[in-house]
C-alpha cells in the first residue's frame, strides 16, 4: 500500500512540471496564432482537454501563465543574443550581431516578445529579485556595449535596448516604411558605436 503511494506521487511529481510545459506551450502557440485576448483560462482547458480547476492548480490566474511564457521568452532571448555574440564571423562586432539578433527574435515571435515587453506583469528588472533569464538576457546586452564602451555601460546598454525596442514595436504597427529594418538597425548601431568610443 504504501509502495503503491510512493509510486501515485512519483507520477505526479513527473506530471506537474509536464502541465505546466504543455499549458505554457499551448498559451504560445494559440497566442501567435490568433493573439493573447484568444488564450483564456476556458480556450486552454479546451484545448489541452482538463479542467479549468486542474489549470489553476498549476498556474493560480491568466497573469501567471503569461509570466511563466515571458520567462520562457527571456531564457530564450538570452540563449539567441550568446549566440550571435560569440558565433559571428567579424571579431568585434558584438553590438551588431547582438542588436540585430535581438530585432530579428522579436519581429520572428511578435506574441511571445508581447508577453516580454509589452503587456502587464509583475516582472521586474534592475532588483534584488529580478529573475535570472530576464538578468541573463540584459547582461549579454550589457557584455556587447561594454565591448565598445568603457563607462556609462549600463546607461548605454538601457538606451540601446529602449531604441531597438522602438524600432521594433512602430516596424510591427506600420509607422515604418517597410524594407528598411536591417538599415535602421545598422544605423542605429554606428550611432552607439560612437557613443561608446566617447563616453565619459
Amino acid at each position: 500500500m504504501l509502495q503503491s503511494g510512493m509510486a501515485t506521487q512519483d507520477r505526479r511529481g513527473r506530471e506537474h512540471p509536464a502541465r505546466r510545459r504543455l499549458i505554457t506551450a499551448t498559451a504560445r502557440t494559440l497566442a501567435e496564432g490568433e493573439g493573447w485576448d484568444a488564450v483564456t483560462t476556458r480556450r486552454l482547458s479546451t484545448e489541452i482537454e482538463c479542467s479549468q480547476p486542474v489549470l489553476y492548480k498549476h498556474f493560480g490566474s491568466m497573469g501567471d501563465i503569461v509570466e511563466a511564457v515571458a520567462l520562457e521568452g527571456f531564457g530564450e532571448l538570452a540563449e539567441e543574443l550568446h549566440e550571435a555574440r560569440h558565433g559571428g564571423a567579424a571579431p568585434g562586432d558584438d553590438v551588431g550581431r547582438v542588436a540585430t539578433a535581438f530585432h530579428g527574435f522579436a519581429m520572428k515571435n511578435p506574441a511571445l516578445y508581447d508577453a516580454m515587453f509589452t503587456r502587464a506583469t509583475r516582472l521586474r528588472f534592475s532588483g534584488e529579485s529580478t529573475p535570472a533569464p530576464l538578468a541573463e538576457a540584459f547582461g549579454e546586452l550589457r557584455d556587447a556595449v561594454a565591448a565598445v564602451a568603457e563607462r556609462d555601460v549600463d546607461t548605454l546598454t538601457e538606451a540601446l535596448w529602449a531604441a531597438l525596442h522602438g524600432l521594433v514595436m512602430l516596424g510591427r504597427n506600420g509607422r515604418l516604411r517597410p524594407g528598411y529594418d536591417a538599415d535602421r538597425v545598422e544605423l542605429l548601431v554606428a550611432q552607439f558605436r560612437d557613443a561608446g568610443s566617447s563616453a565619459g
